[in-house]
């Protein structure tokens, strides 16, 4: 898997499709990659392959019917997970079987209070660089803050509340980490998208 990301080509395809919420032509990503389009269909292909990314046809121009021109192929990043760990580790088991204690013991307000002292003990330069260190591919949406990627992701599907209660937590002590007074975190959730959005104290 990590082979697959070590051209230098193949990781500014992967790392720019990524980063969009939209499904991305060869055309768009060629240039977004600075590469020839010829060049980028030949990445986006291997990044398929490789299962990082993936892909469909759909009418570029948004037209239906025998005007809207021949669907073209378009890629999203993959909704799998990718993890590579010599030796083997499973943390995500160990994951839920803390989950699983804290739902019997009744602790959420002690694990959301923990999550946000882990949250305070980072260190950043801003917020968009602290969510950006930490996997939440942080961007600009109509002035909030918003996060196209869950670190989380799998945990959150088996346990929603308690996970995105402790993610709310753990952003809230970012924000306090790095000092930002301007922000609020809240929970705001999108389809394949973060549950905490950021948005101006003085948004209603």
């Amino acid at each position: 898997m990590l082979a697959v990301l070590r051209d230098p080509v193949r990781r500014a395809l992967y790392d720019y499709v990524a980063a969009q919420g939209h499904e991305v032509g060869r055309d768009e990503a060629a240039r977004g990659a600075g590469v020839s389009r010829t060049l980028a269909a030949f990445h986006l292909d291997k990044l398929v392959e490789g299962g990082l990314l993936a892909s469909g046809y759909r009418r570029l121009s948004g037209k239906a019917g025998p005007g809207g021109g021949r669907p073209a192929k378009v890629y999203r990043r993959s909704a799998a997970e990718h993890q590579v760990s010599v030796p083997p580790r499973d943390y995500r088991t160990l994951a839920l079987v803390l989950a699983e204690a804290v739902d019997a013991l009744g602790g959420d307000q002690a694990a959301e209070a923990a999550a946000r002292r882990v949250g305070e003990r980072v260190a950043a330069a801003g917020l968009r660089e602290a969510l950006a260190e930490r996997g939440y591919q942080p961007y600009q949406d109509e002035g909030v803050l918003r996060l196209r990627n869950c670190p989380f992701h799998l945990l959150a599907e088996e346990r929603p509340v308690l996970v995105c209660s402790l993610n709310l937590a753990l952003c809230e002590g970012l924000l306090a980490a790095v000092g930002d007074a301007d922000h609020a975190a809240r929970l705001d959730p999108r389809p394949g998208e973060c549950c905490v959005a950021f948005s101006k104290n003085n948004d209603d």
